[in-house]
């Protein structure tokens, strides 16, 4: 969501929640951490009063000098029983654990540890209790089997660990979506406030208009192959997702200094395009993010306000790009680029956490290495990637989107219908100067400001989605009852005013009917796309929860092309053709179209049978 909706709450926000730790574990706190000697921004298992959990303490791996207390302070865990030894030689083996005492006194601190062992990591690590989740009972009796089964395996020290992103505060994880909310409006917002200056820029360049909008078909396309070879680097244990963000958005805010200083065109199009792809991760990842912290029956609302900022940003940027034109040149667009994404990046820097569980899990496994002395000590992430091959690495990130993507029928028509939905975003920047500027005279400014339509729609398309989410959703997860289609009946009155917003928008643009008119179409039109965005990707990702990051990829792929598309055309289709007509033409491809989620819904389950990569 973009910053000036979100700035009143965050005090509020950050107040609520502890903010040592969103310092710790920032991308500042861990330069910190590691330029310090490990010295500055502990975690809790390198503090002196860590209480070791009872299965890495019974598989030392060798002798250890130091000496760790089951208890030092009030906050830690309760009291140990009368006549329990406190002090635990972390280095002995198992059968001299307990240091000599007697069998009666070694079962005590066994049952002591046994009955503390679940609420460890909350007490331990000196937390505010945490709102709880409804734990699913068999997962978790899964995980302590595989637990028992191999103790060298780490994993959450408890079904409330707070370390894990779903155990966060109410409030943390708000505030932590708003954050990847903002990334993603800072970042999207740069494929259309450029857009207000093409025809300064072109002036100033000598070029054609046509021309001049490759500057915005190239950073879409910045936007579909970034993905591709970026987001799979959040995966990675050893990297995750925060240190993918903040180095990419610094090259990317970096990329707009010699952008603005561009003399022609072939330094600015390769600029442009370098620029989008590096800032790019976010549109993959974003989601991933949100998945990390948000159980599945309340992330469609998280999803859902994420898919909000993401409309923002291409809606808002000619508001700000055509005051910044008119006043300074098509220059100011950029250096406004700057500034935005240079204020978001140190923001970022010192609040966004890790969600990746997977690199919050590897961390961790790396310091209980060190204070056991246990090298065998790993992630289930580690096992997993030390297993797999170039080839394999390779077939998942470049090969299986396309691959999904052209032989899958849901994942196609899917990627379809909304990229054509992605595109006709960008056909409207063309669409509003010739309705706007030319049929009522607006200027550059004004006619920025009719993309609030936009915006508006979307919001009353997110505020819809909660009530739905909470009282149709939710109960269905709560019992047990909940299939992939579910998602769908939302996509239903989205398909409907999809096509209707198309048709009113065309034939209200003539200069004889007022300019609220289509500015309310779009109002319409924007709420069908969140609807049908929320549909169709939750719907995806729940057909193929195994290739998740594929389809995904596969989809913001299709999305990208489509729109990039657009921009060269549409200037040329709207003038020559006349609004009215061109909206038609569109309007009668998303007719054709709308069957598309009434479909899936009769016979999803039955296409998804036919395919090896669901389920």
């Amino acid at each position: 969501m973009q910053t000036g909706l979100l700035c009143p709450y965050f005090s509020s926000i950050i107040i609520a929640m502890r903010t040592p730790d969103l310092l710790r574990d920032s991308f500042f706190g861990r330069i910190a951490y590691h330029v310090s000697g490990r010295r500055l921004f502990q975690h809790p298992e390198e503090h002196p009063n860590f209480v070791l959990p009872r299965r890495y303490a019974a598989h030392l791996a060798g002798p250890s000098l130091q000496t760790r207390h089951f208890a030092s302070s009030s906050e830690s865990l309760d009291p140990p029983p009368p006549g329990l030894i406190t002090n635990l030689d972390v280095g002995a083996s198992s059968s001299t654990l307990i240091g000599g005492i007697t069998p009666g006194i070694e079962a005590k601190i066994e049952d002591h540890m046994a009955k503390k062992e679940s609420t460890a990591a909350r007490e331990v690590l000196h937390r505010l209790p945490q709102d709880t989740e409804r734990v699913d009972l068999a997962a978790t009796a899964k995980e302590e089997q595989r637990a028992h089964e191999d103790p060298n395996i780490v994993d959450w020290y408890g079904p409330d660990d707070p370390e894990c992103p779903r155990n966060w505060s109410l409030a943390k994880r708000c505030f932590v979506t708003c954050q990847i909310g903002h990334l993603t409006f800072a970042v999207f917002i740069g494929s259309s406030i450029y857009a207000p200056g093409t025809a300064d820029l072109s002036e100033k360049f000598g070029i054609s208009v046509v021309a001049a909008n490759l500057g915005i078909t190239l950073f879409v396309l910045g936007y579909a192959f970034g993905p591709m070879i970026l987001a799979p680097m959040s995966e990675i244990p050893q990297t995750g997702r925060v240190s993918v963000y903040m180095i990419t958005l610094l090259i990317f805010m970096l990329l707009q200094i010699p952008t603005a200083l561009a003399k022609n065109l072939g330094a600015l199009l390769p600029l442009r395009f370098w620029a989008a792809f590096f800032g790019s991760p976010v549109f993959a990842t974003g989601g991933a993010t949100i998945a990390d912290m948000w159980p599945p029956e309340t992330q469609v609302i998280a999803m859902s306000g994420w898919t909000l900022s993401a409309m923002c940003g291409p809606s808002i940027g000619p508001v700000i790009g055509g005051f910044a034109v008119q006043a300074k040149g098509w220059t100011w667009t950029i250096w406004i680029m700057l500034w935005l994404t240079g204020a978001t990046w140190v923001f970022l820097a010192f609040t966004m956490p890790e969600t990746s569980p997977q690199a919050i899990l590897y961390s961790r496994a790396v310091r209980l290495r060190k204070l056991t002395g246990n090298p065998n000590l790993r992630t289930q992430a580690e096992i997993e990637g030390e297993n797999m091959t170039m080839k394999e690495v390779a077939m998942m990130t470049i090969v299986r989107p396309f691959y999904l993507g052209f032989s899958e029928p849901v994942v196609l028509f899917w990627n379809l219908y909304v990229g054509l939905a992605y595109g006709i975003q960008y056909c409207f920047v063309a669409s509003y100067n010739v309705i706007f500027t030319g049929h009522h005279g607006f200027n550059l400014g004004q006619n920025g400001l009719t993309f609030l339509g936009i915006v508006a729609g979307g919001i009353v398309g997110f505020i819809g989605l909660v009530p739905w989410a909470l009282y149709v959703l939710r109960p269905k997860f709560t019992r047990g009852e909940f299939v992939p289609e579910d998602r769908l009946p939302i996509a239903f009155p989205g398909a409907f005013c999809f096509s209707i917003a198309m048709f009113w928008f065309g034939w209200t643009s003539g200069a004889g009917v007022p300019w609220i008119v289509p500015v309310i179409a779009s109002a319409v039109w924007s709420l069908s796309v969140l609807l049908l965005f929320q549909a169709g990707l939750n719907y995806l990702a729940d057909c193929y929860p195994r290739h998740v990051a594929s389809v995904m990829a596969s989809n913001d792929l299709f999305r990208a092309i489509i729109g990039a598309a657009f921009p060269l055309f549409s200037t040329a289709f709207f003038n020559n053709l006349g609004v009215g007509p061109a909206m038609s033409i569109i309007g009668g491809i998303t007719v054709l179209m709308l069957p598309v989620p009434f479909v899936l819904y009769r016979h999803g389950a039955k296409i998804r049978s036919w395919s090896k990569y669901t389920g």
